[in-house]
């Protein structure tokens, strides 16, 4: 594997590394407000990537099959949605702010399910960053490095909020400063071990790649629609989410364009 591809693997999980290191240095609870506008920021940068890092590739993937062109990322786009469900729906986890844990029933921890919950949303991002990645090893996808770095780029820039969104609550839960790091660091290990097998499978994929890039942008879509806009929606004041959404997708957006 070359320098630049595990420079790519490994930006993600920096981000969300350098966001989780804030427990160090803010105060024990996140102010509400910074907390939502760090939730959509997130929001607006994964799903700005999930249409253009992903979706438009996949389609320009399948231009081929003219007016049927949607088709992959069609059957892809819900693939992906019906797995993070499947997931949502057997592994344990707790949300921040809920009191009754998701998944099914378990013993774990309430601080364990706080780690599984952020844990089960970057599972798509590494998928996502795994299958533009193994586009590019292989030269069958209409993905450069650029556009390859771009999407690397604007997971890592949402990672960070992430790491601090995660990290706080638990400290505030009563983990230590080293712990809530460490747990928060661990919640986006998954990023980098999932891009990895996807580029090793890297092979069996590029015939289905606008497939799995599209089932990439799927799943992605179904944690931002279903945890993170209800988080930075929810209560008074939501316009600091919407803005900081809108300044996460124009963030992406030009990431991508510029790179890619």
């Amino acid at each position: 594997m070359n320098m630049t591809v595990l420079q790519g693997l490994l930006i993600p999980f920096l981000g969300t590394t350098l966001g989780s290191a804030g427990v160090f240095f803010m105060k024990k609870e996140m102010n509400k407000q910074l907390e939502k506008s760090l939730t959509g920021f997130a929001s607006g940068v994964m799903v700005a990537a999930s249409i253009w890092s992903l979706i438009i590739p996949a389609m320009e993937e399948s231009s081929g099959m003219g007016r049927l062109a949607f088709l992959p990322s069609f059957i892809g786009f819900w693939i992906g949605i019906l797995f993070l469900l499947c997931l949502d729906c057997l592994i344990p986890h707790l949300h921040m702010h809920a009191d009754k844990a998701e998944g099914v029933h378990s013993k774990f921890k309430r601080i364990t399910m706080m780690v599984l919950a952020v844990t089960l949303h970057n599972i798509p991002e590494g998928m996502a960053v795994g299958v533009v990645y193994a586009g590019f090893v292989t030269g069958k996808a209409e993905i450069t490095a650029g556009g390859a770095l771009a999407l690397a780029l604007g997971i890592a820039i949402q990672n960070f909020p992430e790491g601090a969104i995660i990290s706080m609550p638990l400290r505030a839960e009563g983990a230590s400063k080293g712990k809530a790091f460490l747990y928060g660091m661990l919640s986006g290990a998954v990023e980098p071990v999932g891009a990895l097998l996807t580029i090793i499978a890297a092979p069996l994929l590029v015939p289905y790649m606008p497939y799995f890039l599209s089932f990439a942008a799927g799943a992605m879509m179904y944690v931002v629609v279903e945890e993170l806009i209800p988080e930075m929606s929810e209560g008074e004041h939501s316009n600091i989410g919407v803005i900081m959404f809108a300044l996460g997708f124009t963030v992406m957006m030009a990431l991508d364009v510029a790179l890619g």
